[in-house]
This record gives C-alpha cells, structure tokens and sequence, in this order.
C-alpha cells in the first residue's frame, strides 16, 4: 500500500491546481483520474462549446454582412473543419494540463485509474484503483457530474445524444431535437441553429430557463425564435422512439399528445453526480438521496478529513466554482479563513449575446423580505448596442434600499458575461450603488450605462 499526505480523486477544475498546490506546500500527492485528464470543462464542456460557438457566430455574422454593407456568398459550414478545429483545441488544453502536472515526478503521482474508497486504516483512507493500494489522511474529491437520463419510455432504446456524444458528431444533424430548455439546451439551439440545423427545444416547464426572472426567459425566447428555432415550451415528452434514421419524440401538453421528428435527439435535462462508484459507505460519507454530497463552509464533509469540491458538493455547478473552491481549500491549509458559505452567485450563460448574472434576480428579491430597489434597462437603448447591431437583451441592477449595498444584476446583451464581473467584483468589495453611480464610465461602451441606471433605480412595487 503507497503512502500519500493527500489523496485527489477526480481531475476536474479544481483536482490538478490543488494537486499542485498540495505539492508546493511540501505534500506528497496522488492524483487519480480514469478518464481524461481535466474532466468535463476541458473534454465535454467550456473549451469544446465555447470553441464551436465561435464557428456559429462566424457563420451567423457572415449571413448578416450585408447589414453593414459588406456583400459576400452566404456562407458553407464545412462541419467537419469545424469539429476538427474544437478537437484541436481541446487536445491542445488537455497535453497542456499534462505537461504542466509532468513537472513534479518525485512529489505528484498521477494515476491513470478510478478510485474508490476501500474503508480506513485509524486517520488513514485506503483507496484501491485497479490491483493497487493506497492511503492518505486526507481526501479530496472532485469527481464531477454527468448528464442525467429523464424517465421517458423508449428513451433508452433510442440512440440519444448527451454533451459528450454531441462533440463526438461527424456530419451536422440534419434536424436536432433538445429535450431541456435550459442552459445548456439553449447554447447547442443556437449554435446547432447557425450551423445548419434545424431546431427544436422541448421544455416541460412554461418557460424558458426557469431559474431566470420571466422577462428574461421571454428575451431568450425572441431570441431563439428570430434565428429559427422551434420551440415546445410547457411540453412535456413523454415516449421516445426510432425507426428508419428519424428519432420521435411524444410530447403531451393539457392531454393532447404531439409527436415531434428529427435526425438526431440531445438530452440536456441536468446532471447527476459521479459518486456512485465511490464506495463512500465504506468510510461513512454521507451522500443524499441524488448522490451529491454535502459540505461545510469548508467544503469538508460529514467525514473529517474528506472534502468535496465542484460539482457535486452543490455549492455551485462551474467550472469558475470548482477553481475557486481548490483555492479556497490551499488557503485555509495556509493559515487563511476562507469559506464558500459567503459566495456570491456569479455565472453566464452562452448564448449569443450572452446572458451574465451575478447576486439575487427580480423573483429572488422579491422573497428575500428585504426593501429593494430596481432598475430596468433595454439593450435598444445603449448606444453601443445600436452601433454593433446588437440589440438584444436587457440589463438590470438590485440594490438594498436600507442599506445601499447591491444585490444583484442581470446583464443579457452584447458582453453581458464580462460586464456582469464589474457589478460582482463590487459586491465583493462591499461597494455601494451610491458610490458606484458617481464612477467615471468610458463612451462608447455597455458598462458605462450602469451609473445611468443606477440613478433610475426605484422601489420594487
């Protein structure tokens, strides 16, 4: 049995710089990973999305040339060039992460396995992966989620798509069917859209991303509908079905059934926590009843001397929350005090114009018993906006009327995902919207709207 100071299961966001970390603070460390290493983000997530992403708004913006006075062919998506382009890049970011944990051969042990708990030892965890033994007082998991499968009949019998078999498509689907209506459901609309496809979402919910305040689930619902995608909104499926290359989908809406047919089916309806295969029992970590794992402020769980970090501890589903809860972790091994129990909500969703949140929304102030005050903008109105052609969206702003300190802020528009950062990094800085409306803004640009708005805000009625 190897002997370690710490123990890394999972090689996601926050596995690699925490395993590196551990190193520079003097730790002898196993990194374990079955599968590739850097985990959804870097394989099946940010890096190839984002990448194909890029393609479609290429695309998008070469049909659209003519309204700024550029004539040019319409243009031919070359699916394969695209794809090869995001496995270039991701293989690229991959062979980077490889290369920098190479560096440290005598302290980190990268073990090309899953692992799973094997009991303990007094203050030692045993893990076994594959024929070997290991042990360390301390474990960290970071084993990530997977996509969930709903429960519709024939689903399974159905050659259906996730995130990682969506990235692994040879040829574009002539028509794509999504079953989810949310984040992810609406970045691959889209981009599929622009590429070629067509389009339709299936969201059992009356909405549009129904997290999101009901006035920006009907932006990104104009949104989808001015590029061509079919919606099935308040649609529930209920069977699924496959027969001579077409994939149906049974939808049932107020006891009337509808049958929608496509080439090819996404299911983008959550995540469920790669836990499973962790024999957590063993050592008495507690999971709940949909495998996630709970943790302090700490991010330690029921289990002295085991944390959870990323996705599966439910203190936030981000590439950007996994990171931050490593570096959280080597600073309070570091003498520090940081906690997630105080972590304002940031994150972005990637549509084109993107949608950035930070804080509470509308619906979230108006249960929180606080006196609030708001202010609505339309992205029409920013003078930017108009002179990019670039006039989806809205931005709105939260503040504590007692207080003064802002709650929250949604910004759907041209650069709503970096501009959100401006509000969310004033947040953490205490800042108040008294003090932030006096600030010397740049023209011509979005963010200089925020000290007009600010000075719109009004009392929620």
């Amino acid at each position: 049995m190897q002997r370690y100071d710490s123990i890394i299961i999972g090689s996601g966001q926050a596995g690699p710089p925490l395993a590196v970390g551990l190193v520079d603070l003097g730790q002898r460390v196993a990194l374990f990973e079955g599968n590739l290493l850097g985990g959804s983000c870097v394989n099946y997530g940010c890096t190839p999305t984002k990448t194909l992403r890029k393609s479609a708004r290429v695309a998008h913006l070469v049909r659209r040339a003519g309204e700024f006075g550029v004539h040019t062919s319409p243009p031919q998506v070359d699916f394969a060039a695209v794809m090869a382009r995001v496995n270039q890049v991701v293989s690229a970011s991959r062979s980077g992460l490889e290369q920098w944990l190479s560096r440290y051969p005598d302290q980190l042990d990268v073990v090309r396995e899953y692992a799973q708990f094997d009991g303990r030892d007094g203050d030692l965890f045993r893990v076994r992966a594959g024929d070997a033994r290991y042990a360390a007082p301390t474990v960290y998991l970071n084993t990530g989620t997977r996509a969930s499968v709903p429960p519709i009949a024939g689903l399974t019998d159905v050659p259906y798509l996730d995130n990682v078999r969506l990235l692994a498509l040879e040829a574009l689907p002539e028509h794509l069917i999504i079953l989810g209506g949310s984040y992810i459901g609406l970045e691959m609309a889209q981009i599929f859209r622009r590429l070629g496809s067509a389009v339709s979402i299936i969201e059992p919910a009356p909405r549009l991303a129904p997290r999101e305040d009901p006035d920006v689930s009907a932006a990104l619902a104009n949104l989808m509908g001015q590029e061509g995608v079919t919606l099935y909104v308040g649609h529930s499926a209920v069977e699924a079905s496959a027969a001579s290359g077409t994939i149906t989908v049974t939808l049932e809406r107020g006891g009337l059934r509808l049958p929608v047919t496509g080439s090819h089916l996404l299911v983008a309806t959550g995540r469920t926590p790669n836990t499973d295969q962790l024999n957590a029992a063993s050592v008495g970590l507690k999971l709940d009843e949909r495998g996630f794992v709970e943790v302090d402020g700490l991010l330690e769980t029921n289990v002295k001397g085991i944390f959870a970090l990323g996705d599966i501890n439910q203190r936030g589903a981000f590439t950007h929350t996994s990171y931050q809860d490593h570096e959280i972790a080597l600073a309070n091994l570091n003498g520090g005090s940081r906690s997630v129990d105080g972590r304002i909500t940031t994150y972005a969703l990637f549509t084109d114009p993107p949608l950035g949140r930070v804080g509470l929304n509308e619906t979230e102030a108006r249960k929180s018993g606080r006196r609030v005050l708001m202010a609505v903008h339309q992205m029409a109105n920013v003078s930017r906006a108009k002179e990019e052609s670039e006039t989806v969206g809205l931005i709105k702003l939260l503040a504590d009327a007692d207080s003064g300190h802002l709650l929250g802020a949604t910004f759907f528009g041209i650069g709503g995902d970096e501009i959100v950062q401006i509000v969310s990094h004033f947040m953490a800085a205490g800042g108040t919207y008294q003090t932030m409306k006096d600030v010397l803004p740049v023209h011509p640009t979005v963010a200089e709207f925020i000290p007009t708005i600010l000075n719109r805000l009004k009392p929620l009625e």
